[in-house]
């Protein structure tokens, strides 16, 4: 009779670990299959192949520096078109961003626009005399930098780095180092005024 009771017994521990792992099993399908399994939409970065900054003068011809990237990120250099400005002269600066490898061309200008309070234009110039006022504002009043007003001084001649900023902190001291984020593209012009 004994050996029947350790039998009954055993059984009955088997089924009620059966229960246990019958309902811990159930439990972690019905955790894992929540409504928020759904796959998260990613804000791919954008291919930016060409930069044009357009500066547009009463008193002076316009001036369009240029860098085109033809293959993104393939081995060709790019191309650079710098430019010449008029001394003492006042401009209106605008730039755009593109992706010439889609077809038809992407203009990135548009989502960095509808992006705003994700992006800015920064500009750095060491040529003497020419200062450079981003115009534009997101929607939170911070500067943007798609429009900008330039002013030239003596002649003189420099470099102007442009870098559009993915995410950067906003307000900023107008710096690289303050915004931080991430580049999204930065390129160097070479500057004459006469």
């Amino acid at each position: 009779m004994k050996i029947k009771t350790e039998t009954f017994k055993s059984k009955t521990m088997k089924n009620q670990f059966l229960k246990f792992a019958a309902a811990a099993i159930f439990a972690t399908v019905l955790i894992s299959c929540d409504d928020d399994d759904t796959p998260e939409v990613i804000n791919e970065e954008e291919l930016i192949t060409t930069v044009e900054y357009t500066l547009t003068s009463t008193t002076a011809p316009t001036v369009t520096f240029t860098f085109v990237d033809q293959d993104g990120d393939g081995p060709l250099l790019p191309t650079v078109t710098n430019g010449t400005l008029a001394a003492n002269t006042t401009y209106t600066g605008s730039v755009r961003f593109l992706n010439e490898l889609e077809t038809p061309v992407e203009n990135i200008t548009e989502e960095v626009a509808e992006e705003a309070d994700e992006h800015e234009v920064f500009y750095n110039t060491t040529a003497s005399g020419v200062t450079i006022t981003k115009v534009d504002n997101d929607p939170n009043g911070n500067p943007l930098g798609l429009i900008t007003d330039v002013t030239t001084g003596a002649a003189t001649t420099g470099t102007l780095t442009l870098v559009l900023r993915h995410e950067p902190k906003k307000p900023n001291n107008g710096t690289l180092s303050d915004a931080g984020g991430e580049t999204d593209v930065q390129v160097i012009f070479n500057v004459t005024v006469q």
